[in-house]
């Protein structure tokens, strides 16, 4: 049983305990109690936040008993093993572990602390204000003293990295933002290429469509030209014709005498003209 002086309830049961642990030899049992005044490392190992508190233990198995501190129940809690029903105090919560074991370290300083505050102040007579003040110097130096441990401890395990490899990374990133840079100008500069021939291009398009534009038209000029020659040849070649014919017969009237040279001279004319319509003809189209 864990209690206090000072508790009520731990006073009020106090002679039931007295004769439970009487008994005990007759329950096959141990029964201790432990002033938690004197004792602060153990209350916080068990993590006593109300008093009275009983606790049964066996084979290093710790159990909480929670029911009233009467001798006949806690005797009918042994010899009916009602103790088998309850949780056992596992994980975080058992005294063993490393939570409650900084936990008991925590109570035994604070215990410490109350106990020198009493010597301040009943024993040397000091006034509680002066105590007080004390303490929170004493905190604030501890702290400090603390992390300059934790800074020196750091310092021993933490190993800095040489200047050689540090300015190496620098330069191996300059290369790298360089050549992100150079890579942006790149593409800059393939994009104002890509437009510039896209550009190019259209122009080309446009004098081609031009060329072509004009090639039609010297080519319409060109057949409008051959066929006004060709009509100005027909012309020609009938006025030719008629003045042939116009000769040919003047030449029949001054020449009615000879008769075989006017056959021959209208056969003649017959025969140029011929030549001349099958001329035209292959120059019509």
């Amino acid at each position: 049983m864990s209690y206090a002086p000072w508790c009520p309830s731990c006073q009020q049961t106090d002679s039931e305990w007295e004769t439970f642990a009487k008994n005990g030899e007759t329950l096959q049992i141990s029964v201790g109690k432990v002033d938690v005044i004197q004792e602060p490392g153990l209350s916080g190992r068990f993590f006593v936040t109300t008093l009275p508190a009983f606790f049964h233990a066996k084979d290093g198995i710790f159990r909480r008993y929670r029911g009233p501190g009467i001798y006949e129940d806690l005797q009918n809690y042994i010899l009916e093993k009602k103790w088998q029903s309850v949780e056992p105090l596992t994980g975080w919560k058992s005294p063993a572990s490393l939570t409650m074991s900084g936990m008991a370290g925590l109570f035994s300083i604070s215990g410490k602390i109350w106990h020198l505050h009493n010597y301040f102040t009943v024993t040397l007579g000091i006034p509680a204000w002066c105590s007080y003040v004390f303490f929170v110097i004493a905190t604030l130096v501890f702290g400090l003293f603390m992390g300059l441990v934790l800074v020196v401890i750091s310092e021993c395990f933490y190993v800095p990295l040489p200047r050689v490899s540090s300015e190496r990374s620098e330069q191996d990133q300059r290369p790298e933002d360089v050549h992100r840079a150079e890579q942006l100008q790149d593409a800059e500069e393939e994009k104002d290429d890509s437009n510039e021939e896209e550009n190019k291009d259209s122009l080309v398009d446009d004098e081609e469509e031009k060329e072509d534009l004009g090639d039609e038209d010297e080519v319409e000029e060109y057949e409008e030209e051959d066929n006004q020659s060709g009509i100005k040849d027909e012309e020609r070649s009938d006025a030719n014709d008629q003045e042939v014919l116009q000769e040919g017969s003047v030449s029949q009237k001054e020449r009615e005498p000879d008769e075989a040279h006017s056959v021959d001279t209208q056969e003649v004319v017959e025969d140029s003209l011929r030549q001349r319509k099958s001329q035209h003809a292959n120059k019509g189209p």
